[in-house]
């Protein structure tokens, strides 16, 4: 394998101002606006979400029942975690519970989603910083340079695991990417003994998968000291921020059920509640250059963009679930948890606070999703056909909490008599980790560009720092702040600038 290309020569810029437009590898849009002082360092940085989706709104007044449908298409990557949650929320409108046999097969489905959105995004998104290296040609810089570097056997085998967890989700939901799944108390269709076994035999394969995936970040990634450096490097990508995930009774890591748990920047408990209870627990603020919204911890309330016992802002990611949880119930992943601990100098329930560490917390993820869904298939509850509550009445409230891939994802839907909706809130995965990200982007660009000197690889690894979050924009955005910034530029026929018109 070639050696990862990490510095490349810096140049030096004219004027105060460094854009990346569009940001790559990432689902939705955005950029990031650097502003220089006079020296050529960086005053400031602005991760910018110039996107807005609106779903909150257009919800309203459609069926309740609906929505587990409808806001599965905010995204093409996370229409399972979107589904799962709408369900759950639809479930609180009905005042009813799943059989045990539904929450069973919904499980199932969702650890397949889990596996299948972390190989996504490890590989296709995150992989080329690390295979190829930061400052690796653009070109270069993709799915396709990654494969070129690590051979077409792992390649072969990462299109095959995805597939297998995209079938397994097919076979449940009645389709890969907008399933029909999820009805108030149950799930919409029974799993025959024949569908079990062949989800039995995906799940073997990818346990299997995620070990390998598991050594392949040893071997690029911990193996390589410069990287090492890079990612435990404070003065670069780390934050001291509380961490927020679901947790079982156990204090274990839960993706589809629990309790919310958070935990200071010393990894003490500081919070935890029932999912219908977050309104008490979490506000949202907005800032007038973004569609996004900035959630925080109400108990020590929102000072803006920055860390510390103080700052109420959080991080909902793998990292913070690894943070949140005291141990992982299966054993393979289990271990994964007690190296990754060891290996990053973690004392006592010590938090880590390495954003890049969060790759790694996600591949240790993947495995404990894939064991979890290869528990779920040998089960006889999977087949079994009590899959539904009946004479249902709608009306009232009701919240659905879940771990998305990208972090705590919360629906809450209020609808009246007949089953329409009057309220409708979206706390997404993206969402809550978007005063992090902004630091993390701001911080990143202090650090490295200096004097006016600045490069593509330099720049790549300011992006670097939203990727470890896995952002998915078009699921995030759903506030208007108040303000509708607009410029728009008239030029002459030959390309020419003619002039500009600003609005703010």
């Amino acid at each position: 394998m070639a050696a990862p290309i990490i510095w490349d020569e810096k140049q030096k810029v004219t004027g105060n101002r460094v854009t990346v437009d569009p940001i790559t590898r990432l689902e939705g849009h955005g950029k990031i606006e650097i502003f220089l002082d006079d020296s050529g360092n960086v005053k400031n940085a602005y991760w910018q979400i110039p996107e807005v989706r609106g779903f909150e709104r257009f919800c309203i007044g459609r069926r309740v029942t609906e929505l587990a449908q409808i806001t599965a298409r905010l995204c093409g990557v996370c229409p399972g975690a979107h589904h799962l949650a709408a369900t759950k929320a639809i479930d609180g409108c009905y005042n009813s519970k799943p059989t045990e046999a539904a929450f069973h097969i919904r499980d199932t489905f969702y650890h397949a989603h889990f596996v299948h959105s972390h190989i996504a995004h490890f590989y296709a998104l995150a992989a080329p910083d690390f295979v190829c290296g930061p400052a690796a040609p653009a070109a270069q810089r993709n799915v396709l340079g990654v494969v070129a570097n690590v051979g077409l056997e792992l390649g072969s085998a990462v299109l095959k695991a995805r597939a297998e967890a995209q079938k397994v989700q097919a076979i449940i939901g009645g389709k890969p990417t907008h399933p029909l799944m999820g009805v108030p108390g149950g799930v919409s269709k029974a799993i025959s003994k024949e569908e079990a076994k062949e989800i039995q035999g995906y799940a073997d394969g990818l346990v299997e998968f995620a070990q390998t995936s598991l050594k392949v970040f040893h071997d690029v990634v911990l193996s390589n000291k410069e990287y090492v450096d890079i990612i435990t490097n404070k003065d670069l990508y780390y934050h001291e921020t509380y961490h927020m995930g679901l947790v079982n009774d156990k204090n274990q890591l839960e993706f589809h059920d629990g309790k919310v748990r958070v935990v200071d920047q010393k990894g003490n408990e500081c919070d935890k509640y029932d999912s219908f209870d977050y309104l008490d627990h979490i506000g949202e603020a907005v800032e007038p250059w973004s569609y996004e919204k900035f959630p925080y911890l109400k108990k020590p309330g929102y000072k803006g963009l920055v860390d510390g016992p103080d700052s109420g802002l959080y991080r909902a990611t793998p990292l913070s679930r690894l943070n949140v949880c005291e141990s992982i119930s299966t054993p393979l992943a289990n271990e994964a948890l007690k190296e990754y601990r060891e290996t990053l100098g973690v004392v006592g329930r010590e938090p880590v606070q390495y954003t890049l560490a969060t790759h790694w917390a996600r591949i240790i993820e993947m495995l404990y999703a894939a064991e979890k869904l290869k528990e779920d298939a040998y089960s006889d509850k999977l087949t079994d056909p009590n899959i539904k509550q009946f004479d249902l009445v709608p009306g009232g409230r009701g919240v659905g909490c879940i771990e998305a891939p990208r972090g705590t994802l919360t629906h809450d839907y209020t609808c009246d008599e007949n089953g329409i909706v009057t309220a409708c809130n979206l706390v997404v995965g993206t969402t809550n980790n978007n005063g992090p990200i902004c630091m993390d982007v701001a911080k990143v660009a202090k650090a490295l560009i200096k004097n006016y000197d600045v490069s593509p690889g330099l720049l790549n690894m300011v992006e670097m720092a939203f990727r470890a979050y896995d952002p998915c924009n078009s699921c995030a955005t759903h506030s208007l702040p108040g303000q509708m910034p607009l410029t728009a530029e008239i030029r002459n026929a030959d390309g020419s600038l003619y002039d500009t018109i600003t609005r703010n």
